[in-house]
């Protein structure tokens, strides 16, 4: 640190300047006077000044003031040097504006301490100095990414309770979320969420239930195919002691009660009993229950919301559905498209996965290859957003690389083509015949036959033959090299 050090009397100055500069490691420049002081301080910089009080001429507290008046004298720290017992001139200095004062004779130890002090309050005045001297550029810079955070939070809901991070990339996955939390206003409407297997019918339900501020209050998931016909009623609605062979003494509580206050969510409602379904009217109507063999009301307190794949309306005409009760549910009824109608929404959301499932493994993975994106882009996702997260989640459990290649995944996306009935590629659209002759064929030679042909179609891309068969090019090679005495040759 430079020091300016200001004393009409040589002697105790050099013994003090060679202590700051030897022992503490400080840059000092002396001087006699408070107007030579004020000439030095005019072309250099000094975060600290030390000065006697009294000298002839200008005294110490003069120059402290003509420092202080000086744009590069406003943070400089000013000690000032007093003769012993002098309390008042001490205290006129303090006034002044002085930083401390100092006692003839002055204490080495009493010095070191408060240039220590001087030291850490230049190093704040510093600091400061930064922040308000760059503070419209950080203000910009935090404007800037808080409207970034806002625009990636239009577009994903992150960690609702119950929920977790929700990509929303498509407006009519907008429009399905802006419908949820309408109905998470009312808990009186039943709801009705349809759409194929893997949509995330589910996720909107949890959304209506949590809403915008959060539950705590429970969220009761029931799987209507998973419940036996027998069991359904006392499922839903409990049942008291003795109410039937095999019944608990104390009786048992159902999944309405226990959904008080919260939300009751029959999944798959399309595959509930016949005989159940106007039960589950009269419930929505009146809303209050019996147990089974009760004889006490119980009112609902909860809001039912159900969900299935099935067209209803094509259940009521085949008589498996209750036309007054599919009625009764229509009354707010969300349906959640398909993945391969909201192809814009795939890239964004195998990135969100990819990032969540890289996080959680500890993997490399940060972006999708193009080669990979346009497969991804192009497959038609039978089994919607579930499919794409758990192929995207094997892909980076099985995988370690900074960037997700069509390998890493494309074998599972062929099995899932051809498990479909849907064809692996455009290319390999063909019949395929074995000759079959008198003598009898191995099993190995029908395999040749058959790859002899499948290379064919693909013109030797044993990546995409690969791909085809579901298996990986080292599997591939291999049986290439085990059929080779068929003609079935490997070509480099």
């Amino acid at each position: 640190m430079n020091i300016l050090f200001v004393d009409d009397e040589p002697l105790g100055r050099d013994v003090l300047a060679d202590h700051l500069e030897n022992q503490l490691g400080h840059r000092v420049v002396q001087c006699d006077s408070a107007e030579k002081a004020l000439e030095i301080f005019s072309r250099e910089h000094f975060p600290l000044v030390l000065t006697d009080i009294r000298m002839p001429g200008m005294d110490g507290i003069e120059l402290l003031n003509r420092i202080k008046e000086m744009p590069q004298g406003q943070g400089t720290d000013i000690i000032l040097i007093t003769a012993h017992g002098d309390m008042t001139t001490a205290i006129a200095a303090l006034r002044a504006g002085a930083y401390d004062y100092l006692n003839k004779p002055i204490q080495l130890e009493e010095l070191n301490s408060v240039v220590d002090r001087v030291v850490e309050h230049q190093a704040l005045i510093r600091e400061n100095y930064e922040l308000t001297k760059h503070f419209k550029e950080k203000v910009k810079e935090a404007t800037r990414e808080t409207e970034s955070k806002l625009e990636q939070l239009r577009h994903t809901c992150a960690d609702i309770d119950g929920i977790g991070e929700i990509g929303i990339f498509s407006k009519a996955m907008e429009e399905v979320m802006t419908l949820a939390r309408k109905m998470s206003k009312d808990k009186m409407i039943p709801v009705l969420i349809e759409g194929e297997t893997g949509t995330g019918k589910e996720i909107v339900a949890r959304m209506i239930h949590y809403g915008d501020k959060g539950r705590s209050t429970p969220f009761v998931a029931i799987n209507c195919p998973a419940i036996s016909p027998s069991l359904f009623e006392s499922e839903l609605f409990g049942y008291d002691g003795g109410a039937f062979t095999g019944a608990k003494k104390t009786g048992q509580i159902g999944k309405f009660e226990l959904a008080q206050d919260g939300t009751v969510f029959l999944d798959e409602i399309g595959d509930m009993p016949r005989e159940m379904q106007p039960k589950l009217l009269r419930v929505l109507q009146e809303r209050n229950f019996f147990r089974v063999g009760g004889l006490r009301k119980i009112n609902l307190e909860a809001q039912v919301i159900c969900a299935t794949n099935h067209d209803l309306e094509k259940l009521v005409k085949r008589g498996r559905f209750r036309e007054d009760l599919f009625y009764r549910l229509n009354m707010c009824r969300i349906f959640i498209p398909p993945l391969r109608e909201r192809k814009e929404e795939i890239l964004p959301l195998a990135r969100m996965f990819l990032s969540r499932y890289a996080g959680r493994r500890g993997r490399r993975f940060r972006s999708i290859d193009p080669g990979a994106e346009r497969i991804l882009e192009n497959y038609s996702w039978p089994g919607n957003v579930r499919e794409l997260q758990n192929i995207v989640d094997m892909a980076v459990l099985l995988n370690d690389a900074p960037e997700l290649r069509q390998e890493h995944f494309s074998f599972r996306i062929a099995g899932s083509q051809r498990q479909s009935g849907a064809p692996a590629s455009h290319e390999a659209v063909d019949s395929f015949s074995v000759h079959l002759p008198k003598e009898g064929l191995s099993l190995d030679e029908i395999e040749a036959q058959a790859l002899k042909k499948i290379l064919a179609l693909f013109k030797g891309n044993k990546t995409k033959v690969a791909s085809y068969l579901g298996i990986t090019r080292y599997s591939l090679r291999n049986k290439l090299k085990r059929l080779s005495r068929y003609a079935v040759e490997e070509k480099p």
